[in-house]
């Protein structure tokens, strides 16, 4: 059973920083392209960024320079620092794992929410 457990979403002031994390279960992590999204009240759901499992990253140009995605394959763990946040970062964050056979598939986390408001 295929498990992906967000945490570290909360509440933060307009230029402060969080960090999310993804422990990722029931798959082959280190074959698997790893990411974010993100869904604000109203909005489609979006990329933020994700990594390959050879480690390459792309970002939303919305979060370029301020979001930065890692991963650890020995932790089964995906990370999403976030610096410079603005109120327009207000959104539930979900983690995203698809497999490098089968880019049909997607498995979601269950999200954590991100709110950034003085």
């Amino acid at each position: 059973q295929v498990q992906l457990v967000e945490s570290g979403g909360g509440l933060v002031q307009p230029g402060g920083s969080l960090s999310l994390s993804c422990a990722a279960s029931g798959i082959i992590f280190r074959l698997h392209r790893m990411g974010w999204y993100r869904q604000a009240p109203g909005k489609q759901r979006e990329l933020v960024a994700h990594a390959t499992s050879g480690g390459i990253t792309n970002y939303a140009d919305s979060v370029k320079g301020r979001f930065t995605i890692s991963r650890d394959n020995a932790k089964n763990t995906v990370y999403l620092q976030m610096n410079s946040l603005k109120p327009e970062d207000t959104a539930v964050y979900y983690c995203n794992a698809v497999p490098t056979w089968d880019p049909g598939v997607n498995y979601w986390g269950q999200g954590t929410q991100v709110t950034v408001s003085s």
